[in-house]
């Protein structure tokens, strides 16, 4: 959830701001009721990895990618099939 925040009020508390931030927090800075910016916490490459390997986990198969799919339907591995 976006917390807002005026700019007046984040450059008082910045560090509470950025202390929030490196904890997960998104903080949407506003100036005169109107959203201008965000803070987000910077995303590390490799967690994020990490996390969509981990929502595949159940959704894909591993195995013989040279076999039919179906035994009724023919296949050859050597055919261009693009």
């Amino acid at each position: 959830m976006l917390r807002l925040s005026n700019v007046k009020k984040i450059r008082q508390n910045l560090p509470t701001f950025l202390r929030r931030v490196a904890k997960g927090e998104v903080i949407g800075i506003t100036s005169h009721g109107k959203l201008i910016a965000r803070l987000l916490p910077i995303a590390d490459p490799s967690l994020e990895a990490a996390q969509w390997l981990e929502n595949l986990r159940g959704k894909v198969l591993l195995g013989d990618v040279e076999s039919p799919v179906s035994e009724t339907e023919p296949w050859n591995a050597d055919e261009n099939h693009l």
